[in-house]
């Protein structure tokens, strides 16, 4: 019987990211895989730039290399046919690697991330269907998973790491307590050979009933999001390439009009829900939540990539400090180190993530639409009414009470218009 160190589920963004940097460190790793075939998924595509700082702390730079990625220096906002610039680095000519994001297909950037994990010695990666914890007395000591032929394994390690996604099996066995709020649902489509309007920038399009987001994520591809909220899809005869073709492209700018709508006759889109879930404390030593798994937001502003490997340097960090894994009552700890670490820079990201969804979807409130356009002019001004914000939202600045002020600010400005 072989007894790891840590034993990691899912191989995904904070998986296998989590996987390698362990096993550089000399902790034996079994990784944990439903499936090893390249993913795709239509979200986890934008790596703010506060993520491409955490992928650089964790020496895995060099997962965005050879996939084709692209750079993003900020972002194009939309609404009413007018339109703003916001960049990363306040001076568009002098953008620094830190102040610089970066977009791809997602599938080729896990694809990347697990070769570096697979390269590592101490890392078993293996495809397996991870299906019970290995309980003891409240106390997790590995897990049983299923491999190609179907029997059943046990796995043994002294550390348990559950990082198998939004759709997370492990979750509610784990942590009872957590619920999430599905907000809406993602529509994602592919435009070819599109010429944005701020090249090498996200696009944020505000429109009727929810915001829709352009970004590029080859050197010939865009990513279109479409978000349409619960309470639209669950229409009676609700169709959602009528819905796209009728209702929202006559609302976009031009330049996007033409190529959106061939996107959408194509038909080859893909959907998944919207969910947000606080961070709650795990009920069961011996294991515990990263990822999606842990913690979701709206992915309106792109910050999950963010915390999530914010989270892992946290977490990696931690167990340097920690010689005998086996020691529960000090590994037990790191669920309470974890909170206090994450707390400033994953309730920024996360509350503005919801906070601006749910503004930026408010057509039928008069007071509402009203802060809507206030909050529009408000980031179209100069200075720190706009780079704060946009330092919050790429990941560069964790600081709930800064975040605080700008609400305020917004609101004092809409009141004063």
């Amino acid at each position: 019987m072989i007894e790891y160190d840590v034993i990691v589920v899912g191989a995904g963004v904070a998986g296998a990211s989590l996987a390698t940097v362990l096993g550089r460190d000399g902790r034996k790793v079994l990784c944990i895989e439903r499936s090893l075939k390249e993913p795709e998924r239509i979200v986890g595509e934008l790596l703010q730039p506060g993520g491409y700082d955490a992928l650089k702390e964790l020496g895995l730079e060099n997962a965005v290399d050879g996939i084709d990625a692209q750079n993003v220096y900020g972002y194009g906002i939309f609404m009413d046919g007018k339109s703003l610039e916001i960049n990363y680095c306040e001076d568009p000519g002098e953008h620094k690697d830190s102040s610089t994001g970066r977009s791809f297909h997602n599938g080729r950037f896990v694809r990347r991330l697990r070769e570096l994990a697979a390269e590592e010695e101490n890392v078993t990666l293996i495809e397996g269907n991870v299906k019970y914890l290995n309980e003891d007395d409240g106390h997790v000591k590995g897990v049983i998973y299923s491999d190609a032929s179907g029997d059943d394994t046990k796995a043994f390690a002294k550390l348990t790491v559950a990082c198998d996604g939004c759709f997370s099996r492990l979750r509610r066995m784990v942590n009872p307590a957590a619920e999430y709020e599905v907000m809406s649902q993602f529509y994602g489509l592919i435009l070819r050979d599109l010429s944005l309007p701020f090249p090498e920038h996200g696009h944020v399009v505000l429109l009727d009933p929810a915001p829709s987001l352009f970004y590029p994520i080859s050197s010939s591809e865009v990513r279109c999001l479409v978000d349409v909220p619960a309470e639209v899809s669950r229409a009676p005869n609700f169709d959602v390439k009528e819905h796209m073709i009728e209702k929202l492209a006559p609302q976009l700018p031009e330049e996007l009009t033409e190529s959106f709508i061939t996107a959408v006759k194509r038909g080859d889109m893909k959907s998944m829900p919207n969910r947000a879930m606080p961070a709650i404390p795990v009920g069961l030593s011996g294991a515990i939540l990263l990822g999606d798994s842990f913690n979701m937001r709206h992915p309106l502003t792109g910050g999950g990539m963010t915390v999530a490997l914010s989270d892992v340097n946290h977490f990696r960090k931690f167990l340097r400090t920690v010689d005998d894994l086996s020691d529960v009552e000090l590994v037990s700890s790191l669920q309470a180190y974890l909170l206090a670490e994450r707390q400033s820079l994953s309730s920024t990201i996360n509350i503005l993530a919801n906070a601006l969804y749910s503004l930026f979807c408010a057509n039928d409130d008069p007071a509402l639409k009203d802060m809507k356009i206030a909050c529009f002019d408000y980031l179209s001004k100069p200075g720190r009414w706009s780079s704060d914000p946009i330092s919050m939202l790429g990941g560069l600045t964790g600081r709930p009470y800064l975040l605080l002020a700008h609400f305020f600010g917004v609101a004092a400005y809409a009141c004063g218009r």
